[in-house]
């Protein structure tokens, strides 16, 4: 586990990434998520999870995280794990989070093979440091795995490019009054760009923004710490000042006692009232997620428009109709050994060879090492019959539900 300082010899980021660092944080105690999602409001977008099952979904639905933080009594140890022991998930950043900071927990934090450990008040310690260090220790990574394969012909051929273009470019020309549409709908339905982008790692290890329409509010963690506020402090039917008079309902102080009481955290509490408190607690898990993808951006995603713009990363050169899929920057860290970086030695691409190889079967059924000979077997032997080959078995392997 690295628990030093960011070395000179760091690659540093290019000053266009400004974006907020994607945070995804794990812990059943959402008082103290609104706690940490308030003081890093600034710097940090948080995605916030009270189950590492969560967790784990977001991941293989390919969230862009830039780090994970999880408390040990909430999943955290058991997350780790299994993030670790999954090539699949790559080498993101984990930070584990503890009440309290000891000698005991840096020796677990260590052999369970965490990036850092950090008090969940986050009162020791400078944590946009260790993200900022993060974040250059993957360009660091990035910049020596082009290297590796700066031998090799990783340009496009030109027939390649020639079908990317005018393949791309008639679809762009055809679905421009889609494009439009829907680029007014994102904007009349909430505040913000149309557009959203993500580091990807393309051909050649090139790391370039890929492009999709906008599904989610700009403001969604604002709004979750205001409905979670609203929820667990506000109910009409129940006064306020019943969840702060020194943990008694207004029932128990109107009789000057309480018939019912309880001890929870080292705290006197009415029974009536925890109960209350755990019930708003519940009803806001359930719709916590709502607010953060927008009206249309549910249309998009369940109708897949969204990943319509990334016939714009073709035009551009970033990526092709057929290759190897872009990875997330976390995720192409994992393939630099010497066994797997072959595989961005050929062209990226939106389908590919392992995505029609077993049709019909979801990625489930295809290890991660599978995925990789595949990739790298493309990057080797690609060529016009192939491609055309592949387009045409895409078509089928999306009607069979396979997820490319």
């Amino acid at each position: 586990m690295e628990l030093t300082s960011t070395s000179a010899g760091m690659v540093v980021e290019p000053k266009s990434y400004v974006a907020l660092f994607r945070v995804i944080y794990l812990n059943k105690d959402l008082e103290q998520y609104l706690k940490f999602s308030e003081q890093y409001a600034d710097s940090l977008q948080v995605e916030y999870f009270d189950s590492k099952e969560g967790v784990l979904r977001a991941l293989e639905e390919n969230y862009p995280a830039d780090i994970i933080l999880a408390h040990t009594e909430s999943g955290g140890l058991e997350l780790l794990d299994t993030i670790r022991n999954n090539a699949g998930f790559g080498n993101i950043p984990f930070v584990l989070m503890v009440n309290n900071l000891s000698y005991e927990a840096i020796e677990i934090a260590r052999k369970h093979h965490a990036d850092d450990i950090f008090s969940v008040r986050f009162d020791d310690g400078d944590l946009i440091t260790r993200i900022r260090y993060f974040k250059k220790r993957q360009w660091y990574v990035a910049s020596k795995a082009s290297q590796k394969i700066s031998a090799q012909n990783t340009r496009t051929p030109l027939w390649k490019r020639a079908i990317d273009v005018i393949t791309t470019g008639g679809a762009v020309i055809l679905l421009l009054p889609v494009f439009l549409l829907v680029a007014l709908l994102i904007r009349l339905d909430s505040k913000g760009p149309v557009f959203y982008k993500s580091k990807r790692v393309g051909s050649g290890y090139k790391i370039f923004d890929l492009y999709k329409f906008r599904t989610m509010r700009t403001d969604a963690d604002q709004l979750i710490r205001k409905m979670a506020a609203l929820s667990m402090y506000n109910k009409s039917t129940e006064p306020v000042n019943q969840i702060e008079s020194n943990g008694l309902c207004d029932d128990c102080l109107a009789g000057n006692q309480c018939k019912s009481l309880l001890f929870h955290d080292g705290k006197e509490i009415c029974e009536k009232l925890y109960h209350f408190q755990k019930d708003q607690k519940a009803a806001f898990m359930k719709f916590q997620n709502d607010p953060r993808i927008t009206r249309f951006g549910q249309f998009l995603r369940n109708s897949s428009l969204d990943e319509l713009p990334q016939l714009i990363n073709i035009l551009k050169g970033d990526m092709s109709l057929v290759g190897n899929r872009p990875l997330p920057l976390y995720e192409a860290e994992k393939m630099t050994t010497d066994d797997k970086i072959l595989r961005f030695a050929g062209p990226a691409g939106l389908t590919g060879l392992w995505q029609v190889t077993k049709r019909g079967k979801g990625k489930a059924d295809m290890s991660e090492e599978e995925r990789t000979q595949l990739d790298i077997t493309y990057a080797k032997e690609f060529s016009f019959k192939m491609d055309m080959q592949i387009i045409l078995k895409t078509f089928p392997a999306l009607l069979q539900s396979e997820n490319v």
